[in-house]
């Protein structure tokens, strides 16, 4: 089945543009000129939007903040295509919820290219989704399943022991909660006769690195210890 993008940019000849450009790498496209104009129209039914920042009315960075609060639409991937191109900017639109950031003037072929490797993000992460019904604890693309001892990595299963595991889970499930080492030993060590405080802090680095880009929101608090920040 083809995927479905709807192109959201007040400029006209713009939108008919990207359009062709991905009906011809075999999309199907829509186009709507406003935000207003694209959120009367039912989003579940696409696949990936071309999002414009600067437009009148309604922003785009206002439109996906409208999306990521509609269980509905909060998982569908967005690029930004802006002329706003310092690094403040694209790091508020990416903190904002969209998956990539392009700016103006950019070519077809480099649109085509981002818009296909966000598919294929979008793709691994359905694929790696829990099944219906199964108790999940998520940031994001970073998902923790309890019940099956999984830890889902923007769709991608990460083998975690279970130290770390549980760790991870108990940060992740009380966020902005600053957890001590003797905590955490306690907690996660409750048999073990002799652990060393280090132990906690070596578990810590290994999850960083392995949860990637998420690593950052485990924090720590020079004298109190760790937690798990959104």
């Amino acid at each position: 089945m083809k995927k479905r993008i709807l192109v959201v940019d007040d400029e006209e000849t713009l939108c008919e543009a990207l359009k062709f450009n991905l009906e011809a790498e075999g999309y199907e496209a829509d186009t709507a000129h406003s935000a207003e104009e694209a959120l009367a129209l039912d989003l579940t039914r696409y696949d990936l939007l071309l999002l414009d920042i600067m437009m009148g009315g309604i922003s785009g960075t206002q439109m996906v903040g409208i999306l990521k609060s509609n269980p509905a639409t909060s998982r569908l991937p967005v690029i930004f295509c802006t002329a706003r191109d310092s690094e403040d900017d694209m790091v508020a639109g990416l903190e904002a919820g969209a998956d990539d950031y392009i700016m103006k003037p950019y070519s077809p072929r480099n649109v085509l290219a981002r818009v296909r490797s966000v598919l294929r993000r979008a793709d691994a992460t359905a694929a790696g989704s829990p099944a219906p019904g199964q108790r999940t604890v998520r940031f994001e693309g970073l998902v923790m399943i309890p019940d099956s001892k999984e830890c889902l990595v923007d769709g991608v299963p990460v083998k975690l022991p279970r130290k770390e595991f549980e760790i991870l889970l108990r940060l992740m499930s009380n966020p902005g909660r600053i957890f001590s080492r003797e905590q955490l030993l306690r907690e996660v060590w409750p048999d073990e006769v002799v652990v060393v405080d280090r132990v906690v802090d070596v578990n810590i680095t290994r999850i960083r690195h392995k949860i990637g880009r998420y690593g950052s929101h485990i924090i720590t608090r020079s004298g109190y210890g760790y937690g798990f920040v959104e």
